[in-house]
């Protein structure tokens, strides 16, 4: 049997293809802790819907706790099914002891996920409820019916990969059910995933903190004046010599990146190219352009010259800063291999604020000195199987001052050539990009 998804980010990106008509809806999506949640963020994330957890408690029949004769949500919210109940011959008393015992921990972990946090209201709303597969069921339909017992006007359930069987037994709890993939035989969800690695508390906080202020900076975001977007071949202007390049920025955009590529590369890098259109995509404006002219790159002693390639990187900012209209817009850097550290030198004394730095796959330990000097908030991307770089970037990072995250790509080597892997790196740079260009005053010092 062959694996469907790569990861649970992976899943969620491909489950999020099948809700697109949901994009203009009233929607809240809710993810299942803790697994549900990496898959929920990324269809949140897609439709442009603000995402929450959903926490929820079986009240198991004492002796038989798989058997639930209730559920719990947050707020109060219980559910009896009278059904069970009478099956079994359960007291109330009974089913008072063990809800009081699953409302600890209810309450235990719902502090934990979204500390102070309210939960996100439900009434009138469609409640999209996600999980990372669906095998009996039994969790699946107690959310759905917490999320009718809090007010939700339509309960759609989504999933990666569930059994058939427990799809049309779950009919009756939700108004809809999408499932990318629904096997014929289905022992563990598991199996239909190559990294299903347990997802831990703080990757779940990390994510709906992510989630929020994707959410606030969409609302509160005033538009800083590009109204037209702009598609256009440029030359560059780095003090006296022009350098060729791709300057693409949508309406509205909260910022400019500028890429700064590696070794042995140029602008038409198919990966940075797909990089830059991921960053379009979020809103964010590129400029792609060659670091050096085809004769300075013949000369491999200049492709290590990250002096040379930092003060070039340093004149395209101060280009782009004077470049109507853009000059409104916050600026920041991504960079590839050499580039990564010809990026980080460049941020040490800007000619302009750099907004965020990006590195993916960087040598930042070429930047020597330097990295202890950089102000901007930096991200350090690397592929769990690229071991050697790996290494160099976490000597690196705790060499950094500045705000900083160093995240791991799993399965990803040193050109993130892996199915999924690019993508993830994508994903990741342009949540950094998005979180700190709208935050970023772009004025100049």
């Amino acid at each position: 049997m062959a694996e469907a998804f790569r990861n649970r980010t992976e899943a969620g990106r491909a489950l999020a293809a099948h809700l697109e008509s949901f994009r203009d809806d009233d929607v809240v999506v809710l993810g299942l802790p803790r697994g549900g949640v990496p898959v929920a963020f990324e269809i949140a994330t897609h439709i442009d819907a603000p995402l929450d957890v959903i926490v929820v408690r079986k009240v198991g029949v004492p002796g038989q706790p798989e058997l639930a004769m209730g559920a719990i949500g947050e707020d109060g919210v219980r559910v009896v099914n009278d059904h069970v109940i009478a099956m079994v011959g359960a007291t109330e008393a009974q089913f008072d002891q063990v809800e009081t015992r699953e409302r600890e921990e209810l309450e235990r972990r719902a502090a934990r996920f979204r500390g102070q946090a309210r939960r996100t209201p439900l009434d009138g709303r469609t409640a999209v409820i996600v999980d990372d597969g669906i095998a009996t069921g039994s969790t699946a339909r107690a959310a759905c019916q917490v999320a009718r017992a809090h007010g939700a006007a339509r309960i759609v359930l989504a999933v990666p990969v569930a059994a058939p069987e427990s799809v049309t037994a779950l009919l009756d709890a939700a108004d809809e059910i999408v499932c990318v993939e629904q096997p014929a035989w289905l022992q563990a969800v598991g199996q239909w995933y190559h990294d299903f690695t347990q997802v831990d508390d703080d990757t779940v906080v990390d994510l709906l903190d992510r989630a929020r202020r994707r959410e606030s900076q969409s609302t509160d975001r005033q538009p800083p004046g590009l109204r037209d977007p702009i598609d256009a071949e440029v030359d560059v202007d780095v003090g006296g010599m022009a350098l060729p390049g791709h300057l693409s920025v949508p309406a509205d955009a909260c910022g400019v990146v500028i890429f700064a590529h590696g070794s042995g590369s140029s602008r038409h890098s198919p990966r940075n190219q797909y990089v830059a259109d991921r960053l379009n995509a979020a809103g964010l404006g590129t400029l792609t352009f060659d670091l050096l002219t085809d004769h300075e790159a013949a000369d491999r002693r200049n492709v290590f010259d990250i002096d040379l390639l930092a003060n070039r990187l340093a004149r395209t900012a101060s280009w782009v800063h004077g470049h109507e209209p853009l000059g409104k817009l916050s600026i920041a850097l991504f960079g590839a291999s050499t580039g990564a550290a010809a990026a980080l030198v460049a941020a040490d004394d800007p000619p302009v604020p750099i907004a965020a730095v990006v590195s993916r796959g960087g040598r930042p330990d070429l930047a020597g000195t330097h990295l202890s000097r950089v102000t901007a908030p930096t991200l350090l991307i690397v592929g769990g199987d690229d071991t050697v770089v790996l290494e160099l970037n976490r000597d690196a990072q705790r060499q950094l001052v500045c705000e900083n995250r160093l995240s791991v790509v799993p399965g990803a080597t040193h050109l993130f050539e892996e199915p999924g892997t690019l993508d993830a790196a994508a994903s990741l740079a342009a949540d950094w990009f998005v979180e700190h260009c709208t935050t970023s005053p772009p004025d100049a010092v």
